[in-house]
């Protein structure tokens, strides 16, 4: 077990550590990879056009943050405190964001707001090309992240807490400001700090409707693709882990001061019908759910249309990748190919991965050591690692040179990259298994892992479902992860959509977007449909039979 745990660490210290200490070490170097202590970073500060894009990171990352946290919370409100209709639909409509390239919401603002989009009179004469572009575009795509965490947390509601208030005659504003809301303040500050992070990292909506509004991300591009200048991109690189690292770890931080709110006792809230009260919910999601659906249906119509605005007739012309700037047909098929090994490999390494790190015994230095490599992922912007990659697997002297611009090594930076929470998620599964399991397969002298796959894989088998599909669907969208790993042979469906804007494509961006949407909307169908069939295969004594 000790082997098996070591090798997988290993991967995470080639694949993670090693390759972003070989960064930290280019920042320090000039040109002629000749020590330089920290002249590139005094360059840095002392260039006003770069230090301005460490504010205007800071500023579309909390005006984001400010906007789509609020919204999150009054759409969980309502999916979890009134009774309204449909509310199954409106949880649905808005996981969304998550099926699409975060290049898509900018490709569909420019159609909407753009010099000839259809309400570009509704933003009063300022430009969608800048903050208010990225602020509208982040928002989209960080949504169904801010909502999933905060559901959590309201789900959480003891009913009792509740019917005390009542008892005690207060009135609803005040049983929200002294029960819901610090009830679920854990998720909120999370959420916060999950947007914030995902804001301040991104790279694809800053890149299509960011103009010459740089931030740090662009700015990493910049100086990597646009001026060849490796040594700058490390020291930027090196700044956007800064706000990113620091956000975890307080997001860590209150996780750890987090105390359980749901006792054995307690009873699950279940909302009351109020007329008024829920149709102003339902007239909430209705809103954000339309403003969601718009963004992917102006997508998909511009991409039908010959001109858009000019001719509306509808053609497939922009559905010939292979005429278009981008990679052609071959891009979308080798995301296919990328999300399935990744979905399948990175499955495997994680679940086991997760398995060892809390199951292993006598090595708690190395579990501690294992488990630390295994968070640090999510504090690692994907144009931070993607770089790192170009300085460690692309040296000469490195015998793994011979993966750089492979599939191998984007399949090895994908699951990398997206580690952390199918890390988490694993452990959660294997964390509510009594331990009594592997002791009765010690007493009864059964290797560990027969004991692994006749009883750990099959009673965590939804879990690794969840895992596999998460891992597909982000190795669909990836951009900033693979935009510098690439090769001319290994282009993906995303990294096309890109390419494919630049040129002037536009139409035809948005068709492989959208490609990308339809696949991953058919893998969560096939996912949830093989979930129920293996639910009803293997998971039967989840379902307690009537006495």
């Amino acid at each position: 077990m000790r082997v098996f745990l070591g090798v997988i660490g290993l991967y995470l210290v080639i694949a993670l550590a090693l390759p972003l200490g070989i960064m930290l070490v280019k920042s320090l170097q000039g040109p002629k990879d000749d020590f330089v202590g920290l002249a590139n970073y005094i360059r840095y500060f002392s260039t006003p056009a770069l230090f301005q894009s460490i504010g205007n990171s800071l500023w579309v990352s909390i005006l984001s943050t400010v906007i789509t946290v609020p919204a999150a919370f009054v759409y969980a409100y309502a999916l979890t405190r009134s009774r309204m209709p449909l509310r199954g639909l409106f949880k649905t409509v808005a996981l969304v964001p998550i099926l699409v390239p975060s290049l898509l919401p900018g490709l569909a603002l420019v159609y909407l707001f753009g010099n000839q989009g259809l309400l570009k009179g509704a933003l009063l004469g300022h430009s969608i090309y800048g903050p208010i572009g990225i602020v509208m575009a982040e928002v989209f795509t960080t949504f169904p992240h801010a909502l999933l965490i905060i559901l959590a947390a309201l789900a959480l509601a003891d009913a009792r807490l509740y019917e005390a208030a009542v008892a005690l005659r207060a009135s609803r504003p005040r049983v929200f400001w002294t029960v819901t809301l610090p009830g679920a303040r854990y998720g909120l500050i999370s959420a916060t700090f999950v947007v914030f992070t995902m804001v301040i990292t991104d790279f694809g909506a800053p890149k299509v409707i960011g103009g010459q509004y740089n931030v740090l991300a662009t700015d990493v591009y910049k100086q990597v693709v646009g001026q060849q200048n490796f040594q700058m991109g490390a020291v930027v690189s090196v700044i956007l882990l800064v706000p990113a690292v620091f956000a975890f770890m307080v997001d860590r931080a209150v996780r750890r001061r987090q105390v359980a709110l749901l006792s054995a006792r307690a009873v699950p809230y279940q909302p009351s019908p109020q007329r008024r009260f829920d149709l102003a919910m339902l007239a909430c999601c209705v809103v954000m759910g339309v403003a969601i659906l718009s963004i992917v249906a102006v997508s998909q119509f511009a991409a039908l249309v010959k001109f858009f605005p000019y001719n509306l007739t509808l053609t497939w012309a922009h559905y010939d990748f292979d005429q278009k700037g981008g990679g052609g047909w071959a891009s979308y098929y080798n995301s296919i190919r990328l999300a399935l090994l990744t979905g399948v490999i990175g499955t495997v390494v994680v679940f086991v991965g997760a398995y060892l790190s809390e199951k292993a015994r006598g090595v708690a230095l190395g579990r501690g050591l294992f488990h630390f490599l295994a968070m640090l992922p999510m504090a690692v912007p994907g144009l931070v690692l993607g770089l790192a990659y170009i300085f460690f697997f692309n040296a000469p002297a490195n015998p793994l040179n011979v993966l750089y611009r492979t599939m191998t090594i984007l399949v090895i930076n994908t699951i990398v990259h997206f580690y952390t929470v199918g890390h988490l998620t694993a452990l959660t599964a294997l964390r509510q298994m009594d331990p009594e399991f592997e002791t009765v397969s010690a007493s009864l002298k059964q290797p560990f892992y027969r004991t692994f796959w006749r009883v750990t894989v099959p009673v965590c088998l939804p879990s690794t479902l969840d895992i596999a599909i998460y891992m597909f669907v982000n190795a669909m969208t990836t951009v900033s992860g693979v935009v510098f790993i690439y090769g001319p042979k290994t282009e993906l469906a995303s990294i096309s959509v890109l390419n494919m804007d630049d040129t002037g494509e536009i139409a035809s961006a948005a068709a492989m977007a959208m490609m990308i949407f339809y696949t991953n909307v058919g893998a969560r169908g096939l996912h949830l449909l093989l979930a129920r069939w293996l639910e009803r295969r293997t998971q039967a004594w989840r379902r307690r039979e009537a006495m």
